[in-house]
């Protein structure tokens, strides 16, 4: 046994563990979820603007886009299940069936595109970012927020890991994004690197991101159990869904924003 690793160990390191623990315990005062509105805040939009909410779910975002900023907010999905849930909770909104590749909407046609946890899903960003630059009005913004892996996700990890998200490897790629954004001709005004600070933010206010991890404990400990009941594909969902988790609060996955902004009229 190395003689300089047990005197670290059980030497030096014993005489500050308990200052060191005692400063992990301070919070670094990590930005939650709100940050994405605030950049939205700090466009400018005046009331009664047209958004799209791109990838809209069940509309929870297409609403508080409406109520918080007083836009006029158009939801588009392609799963009508969803857009009908979408409907049901924000009558006042407007929803459409389309996809990121696709828009439902006409040329510049809108002043905010906002895009949250899609374009990992899309194999053309090239086409989805060209579509984003169609419908914004000259001077129009678009906010992405996405997840993308990191070089501490591990390749066996990735292959496994990415197509249960249904994740497409390449669209999960900071550079790829980064690359199809400018190939639109979008400019970057701002980027933000948030890394772990959502999972932290969750779990000094609720502890979701460590649940999680005693989730995922007990799914790889007796997967049967699961799998008994739920079935092999909702179980492998499952799993998936705690690591992406994990995963954000150990920087295998990183998240980021981009405030991008559509050229005006020379």
């Amino acid at each position: 046994m190395n003689d300089e690793w047990l005197e670290l160990s059980y030497g030096s390191f014993g005489a500050v563990e308990e200052a060191f623990h005692a400063l992990l315990e301070e919070s670094l005062a990590p930005r939650g979820p709100d940050v994405l509105y605030d950049l939205v805040a700090g466009v400018g939009l005046v009331p009664g603007a047209t958004a799209v909410d791109v990838g809209c779910g069940e509309g929870r975002h297409t609403g508080r886009l409406a109520e918080r900023f007083g836009l006029a907010v158009i939801g588009v999905d392609p799963v009508p299940s969803q857009l009908e849930l979408a409907h049901a909770a924000n009558p006042s909104c407007r929803f459409e069936l389309g996809r990121a590749e696709e828009l439902p909407l006409t040329d510049e046609s809108v002043d905010l595109v906002w895009c949250r946890d899609v374009l990992v899903h899309v194999v053309d960003l090239d086409r989805a970012y060209a579509e984003f630059r169609r419908v914004l009005r000259p001077g129009g913004t678009a906010l992405v927020y996405q997840m993308f892996s990191t070089p501490r996700l591990e390749p066996r990890e990735a292959s496994r890991f990415l197509p249960t998200m249904g994740i497409v490897p390449g669209s999960a790629e900071s550079a790829r994004t980064e690359a199809a954004i400018e190939r639109a001709g979008l400019i970057l005004d701002e980027l933000v690197v948030l890394g772990s600070e959502w999972g932290e933010h969750a779990e000094e206010a609720e502890g979701k991101p460590g649940k999680r991890l005693l989730w995922a404990a007990r799914l790889l400990r007796d997967p049967e159990r699961y799998v008994a009941r739920f079935g092999r594909a909702h179980y492998d969902v499952m799993l998936g869904d705690c690591l992406w988790h994990v995963y954000a609060m150990i920087g295998k996955l990183e998240r980021r924003a981009y405030v991008l902004r559509c050229p005006a009229y020379s």
